[in-house]
């Protein structure tokens, strides 16, 4: 808080009072905490360096996560549900992780000390991880799952507690760095300029381009190196990519315009129900310009009409003859509320992406066990690594994301008028629409190679499952970017990396909920004369097809379901940044400059 109150006092020897550059300005502050120069610092060349390390980081992990199930059964001797539930657990947690990051950098720390600091933890996991994986000593014994699986021994004790503590060290560190990776980037470019604007919009498609490069070569080299030369070589090369990327970050330092944190992001929300229910019996008047804070015209009418109006009790002032200011638990902002109405209109948004991510998650677990149960040789002295299969869609993507943004972007905006050419909740739905035919058609190719292997005896190609991978990921390209570029643009100054963080949020309940419906399904189907869907080590045995058609038929009703909400609940515009802060005194905490004109969220088409 010390670093912002001598920024603004910088900003005002400098006469910044005014327009939307200078607004900008006013809120960020280059390395050495001085105001930062919209010439010298920010835009794409700063952007650049956080993209290399979301290319490295994304690298590192991707190469981890992607075939962590084949080392956990191979080298661990876990079966393979449970192995399925650890991979998912994992990635599930690193998600979950990321609101405590995006926490941690608007309150504490800001985006670039966050995303140093929990860097350096994920790459000592990933050394960890790279040392039990040479030592015999941490690992059981060797055996093969496959022919002797019945009597391998599967890790325990302290060679299962280095396994883990190593595992989630990469989870701690990767969970806090990735929503601070989109942030930070995002925040080298001035949203309320036009012309930036559209550039934020390119920024967003470009972080997935080289998301898309970092999993392209972790889902090739990586994977490759993994499956050739060991997982411990496997695991410091993934070291080594991310120790690469925290160069990348720091050699940017001196270009980054930086948002100091702004003190609890928490307590003016909490703030706000407190004070509510302390009101909840007092009436709101009848003029929304009586509210407290409704002096600066922030969003009074969106407050006045919209969902959640108990929460506008809020800012009732008592008027006892006393002047007596009230708690900040007592009286709220208008800002402050509204803010708050905003999170909670966009859980539903949120929601919705939960089984989208449910189907990711079998992505990283068993269509990669259904590649191991095919032909994997291309030549005759080349097999391809089962994981690698999930390298098909970026390998398409890299030339998808730049066209996208290149022609269809500027096309579709000139009958939009929308700078990213149609709305984040646009391009969510079409690939909530497109994921549930991944599943269609994973679906009908498990059929098919486990038709192929019981009755035929044949083991069918590798290359039959591509489909599943190649439409899901056209189906990420449009969910996950909407998804991030929705919640980033619909938070207050202060709060971009936790909203972001909600993002990977969502990723984290998908993976979780696959754990829960594999076991849910398992415990349901099994009878006297059937061990369940996915209970069986063996995938010929198992009934992995069905379980594929349950999950299509789940993400269709999961995309009606966004339709309503999407289109009844929830409409927006992109704005100007409303600070969610007050003072001591519950007095709204706002940057100079601030242009009261535009608003951050606009729920006012709500019945």
């Amino acid at each position: 808080m010390e670093t912002r109150r001598q920024t603004n006092k910088g900003e005002e020897g400098m006469g910044v009072n005014t327009g939307h550059e200078d607004t900008a300005t006013a809120t960020t502050v280059d390395w050495r905490g001085r105001p930062s120069n919209p010439e010298k610092h920010g835009g794409m060349r700063a952007a650049s360096f956080v993209l290399g390390l979301q290319a490295f980081e994304i690298m590192g992990i991707a190469a981890v996560g992607n075939n962590l199930i084949t080392y956990v059964i191979n080298e661990m001797h876990f079966p393979l549900s449970t192995s399925a539930n650890i991979v998912t657990n994992f990635i599930g947690t690193v998600f979950l992780l990321a609101l405590l990051g995006g926490c941690i950098s608007d309150s504490y720390l800001g985006s670039f000390w966050t995303m140093l600091i929990f860097g350096f933890v994920e790459l000592s996991g990933f050394i960890l991880l790279s040392v039990q994986a040479h030592l015999p000593q941490l690992k059981p014994p060797q055996c093969n799952m496959v022919s002797d699986g019945e009597r391998c021994v599967e890790a325990k004790g302290f060679k299962a507690f280095i396994f883990y503590l190593a595992l989630y060290l990469v989870a701690l560190g990767s969970g806090c760095v990735k929503p601070n990776m989109v942030a930070h980037g995002a925040d080298q470019f001035n949203r309320d300029s036009p012309k930036q604007s559209k550039s934020l919009s390119s920024y967003f498609n470009a972080a997935y381009f080289a998301f898309s490069i970092g999993e392209l070569i972790a889902l090739t080299v990586l994977v490759w190196v993994q499956t050739h030369s060991g997982m411990d070589v496997g695991f410091g090369v993934s070291a080594a990519a991310m120790a690469m990327g925290l160069i990348s970050l720091v050699s940017g330092t001196l270009l980054y315009r930086n948002k100091p944190p702004q003190g609890s992001i928490l307590t003016p929300i909490a703030q706000v129900f407190v004070a509510a229910i302390l009101k909840r019996k007092q009436r709101c008047p009848p003029s929304p310009h009586m509210l407290h804070g409704s002096q600066n015209n922030v969003l009074v009418g969106s407050v006045a009409t919209s969902k959640f109006k108990f929460l506008d009790k809020a800012c009732i002032k008592i008027q006892d003859g006393n002047n007596v200011k009230e708690s900040p638990w007592r009286l709220c902002t208008v800002a402050q509320v509204q803010q708050v109405k905003i999170l909670l209109s966009v859980i539903p948004i949120f929601a919705c992406t939960i089984v989208f991510n449910t189907i990711l998650a079998q992505m990283q677990t068993f269509s990669v066990q259904q590649g191991s149960s095919m032909n994997t040789q291309l030549t005759k002295n080349f097999h391809i690594p089962p994981a690698s299969l999930q390298a098909i869609p970026y390998i398409i993507l890299i030339f998808l994301v730049p066209l996208y943004d290149a022609f269809f972007v500027p096309f579709a905006r000139r009958f939009t008028g929308n700078v990213s050419g149609i709305s984040p909740l646009q391009r969510i739905g079409f690939g909530l629409f497109v994921a549930t035919f991944s599943m269609v058609a994973a679906a009908i190719m498990e059929d098919k190679r486990r038709n192929a292997a019981v009755n035929e005896k044949k083991i069918l190609s590798i290359f039959w499952i591509t489909p599943q991978f190649l439409i899901f990921g056209l189906s990420e390209m449009f969910t996950a970017v909407g998804l991030i570029e929705f919640f980033y643009k619909q938070s207050s100054t202060g709060m971009q990396a936790f909203l972001t963080a909600i993002t990977y949020f969502s990723y984290s309940f998908g993976f979780y909920f696959s754990s829960v419906l594999v076991s849910l399904v398992n415990k349901i189907t099994s009878s006297s004369s059937s061990d369940g869907w996915l209970k069986d080590d063996d995938l010929n045995k198992d009934r992995l097809d069905l379980f594929y058609w349950l999950l299509a038929v789940l993400s269709f009703i999961n995309f009606l379901n966004y339709l309503f909400w999407a289109g009844w609940w929830y409409s927006y515009k992109p704005s100007s940044s409303v600070p969610l802060q007050s003072d001591a005194h519950g007095e709204e905490f706002m940057g100079q400059g601030f242009n009261s004109s535009k608003i951050v969220a606009d729920v006012n088409s709500i019945p």
